[in-house]
């Protein structure tokens, strides 16, 4: 399973025009962005971890007058995010070992965290604190219990895990973050597991 793991990268950069095509543009994430975005400062700065091809949800928060940073494993879908919205920063990294010189008021992983194996998700952590404001507001999406499941983006197979909802919380804990909303298996977001945290 691990295996498969490390080859997301490469899918999503073979699949990109299809990844972008078959995309919901129909924004079924709009509650929780919403509530993403009470949290935040107006104006404020977002980091959109595997942000795709910034469709519909980076260009959603840039509506709604964000100023976003995304970044993404794929060069493909990255240079689609210049394209569509030149006056914002993108550039092609790996989650995993991100280091950015600036910190986010808000930080959003939609799903995209939940491609990395349960090791690779524990180390997120950190790098969600290290770029996170004082007041940072922390937006993912995750399995609902501990485990490992495929999926599929085209005739490619995907992996995704998920840590036990209670080691998220800890791992939220020890980067001085609090869930301020959580619903597993969120019916009105297409069945999405789906936490919002807040810095203490």
């Amino acid at each position: 399973m691990t295996d498969l793991a490390a080859k997301i990268p490469e899918i999503y950069e073979r699949n990109a025009e299809l990844f972008d095509r078959s995309r919901g543009k129909t924004l079924f994430e709009r509650a929780w962005l919403d509530r993403f975005i009470e949290c935040l400062p107006d104006k404020g700065v977002v980091l959109d971890i595997g942000c795709g091809s910034g469709e519909p949800i980076a260009r959603y928060l840039i509506e709604q007058g964000l100023a976003v940073t995304g970044i993404d494993s794929s060069p493909e879908l990255t240079a689609l995010c210049r394209k569509r919205f030149p006056k914002h920063q993108w550039q092609v990294a790996d989650m995993r070992t991100l280091s950015l010189t600036q910190t986010f008021d808000g930080i959003i992983a939609w799903d995209s965290f939940f491609h990395l194996t349960q090791f690779d998700q524990r180390r997120m952590f950190p790098v969600f604190g290290r770029h996170a404001s004082a007041c940072c507001a922390l937006l993912y999406t995750s399995g609902p219990k501990q485990g490992e499941t495929l999926g599929k983006l085209g005739e490619e197979t995907l992996y995704h895990s998920s840590l036990d909802p209670s080691e998220y919380i800890d791992l939220l804990a020890a980067e001085e973050f609090e869930t301020v909303h959580y619903i597993a298996d969120d019916l009105e977001c297409g069945g999405h597991t789906v936490r919002l945290a807040a810095k203490l």
